[in-house]
């Protein structure tokens, strides 16, 4: 596996210079930006597009992609409402809630590692899926009025600190996202089945077990995700989290993840959903209507896709042009 790390520690560098020019820049033109409320709502706005993107970064780097993951946790919400209104005590329906999200991840990684097809086909399909179950489940009612404990769980802070918790649980699993993909032999293989998946199973690598536990471990995680939309709104509803697969993909596109796999580290990924969720939020500040929001977002996806390919382009181009010359014919003998 070839990994360029000069070019991809110059990607992240990028990446986390945006963030900090986006900070002190939006500290300059809102006084509100940097203040503490603000900061723990801007966090707190993030808290499912961040989880979200933790077991998408692997999917990625694994060559794969699960765009069903905001229909998961929309129909996880809306599951979550009905039961509620049926008078099922949250206790339960929380691991209930969170088995749904294992059985649509498994439908996923069997319908990619066992009928062979491409994940963003299947997913593509699910997402479709999901969504409609969640219709079916709940229809257009919302269901409010939560338990209090859990709804303030969702949306206050840690005591002393602007970071919600669900950011800090999200900061955990950050960092044993991170140890697994960086400094395992399970990384590793991450790495290998993305940069060359037919040499990674000759290699005696499990691909096909490692793609399946990847799509669970997005399937229960954006059901989870769902969970916290449920109480941080305070609403179950069946179009919880519509579009949000997009900023994910944006963010782990974003942070230096390579689309075809094998390249790209999680530090940047933090960094770059950092950046959209404080892009947002400033806009927002700003009156910035969602379309505008959204053409951003889309923006920050085409650039995340193109600049890659661009820097490649380049680079091949300077290592043609920089190559041996062919030798000058030898002038003739005289006679």
């Amino acid at each position: 596996m070839k990994f360029d790390a000069r070019g991809l520690i110059r990607w992240e560098t990028a990446v986390t210079a945006l963030l900090v020019l986006v900070f002190v820049g939006g500290a300059g033109v809102s006084p509100d930006f940097a203040n503490g409320d603000n900061l723990s709502f801007a966090l707190g706005d993030l808290s499912e597009i961040a989880l979200i993107a933790l077991p998408m970064t692997l999917l990625v780097v694994c060559g794969q992609v699960d765009l069903s993951v905001a229909s998961v946790l929309g129909l996880c919400s809306a599951l979550t409402g009905w039961l509620w209104n049926a008078g099922w005590a949250i206790e339960t329906i929380i691991p209930l809630v969170l088995v749904v999200g294992v059985v649509c991840g498994l439908i996923n990684g069997l319908l990619v590692t066992r009928l062979g097809l491409p994940s963003l086909a299947v997913t593509i399909g699910t997402m479709t899926l999901y969504r409609g179950l969640a219709y079916v489940v709940l229809g257009t009612e919302a269901i409010a009025q939560f338990p209090q404990r859990y709804t303030d769980l969702a949306t206050t802070s840690v005591p002393g600190t602007p970071i919600p918790y669900p950011i800090a649980l999200f900061a955990l699993l950050a960092i044993v996202t991170a140890v697994v993909l960086h400094a395992t032999g399970l990384g590793r293989s991450l790495f290998a089945i993305g940069s060359q998946e037919d040499a990674a199973y000759f290699a005696g690598i499990r691909v096909k077990r490692i793609k399946l536990v990847l799509f669970v471990v997005s399937g229960v995680v954006a059901g989870f995700a769902g969970i916290v939309f449920t109480l941080r709104y305070g609403s179950a509803r069946a179009d919880n989290g519509l579009g949000l697969e997009l900023t994910v993909i944006a963010a782990v596109l974003l942070g230096g993840i390579d689309f075809d796999g094998g390249k790209g580290t999680l530090g940047g990924v933090i960094a770059a959903v950092l950046l959209i969720g404080l892009l947002r939020n400033l806009l927002m500040l700003n009156d910035v209507s969602t379309e505008i929001q959204s053409i951003v977002t889309g923006l920050l996806l085409i650039v995340s896709v193109l600049t890659p390919r661009l820097i490649a382009v380049v680079r091949e181009s300077r290592a043609k042009g920089g190559g041996a010359r062919p030798a000058s014919p030898a002038p003739a003998a005289s006679s």
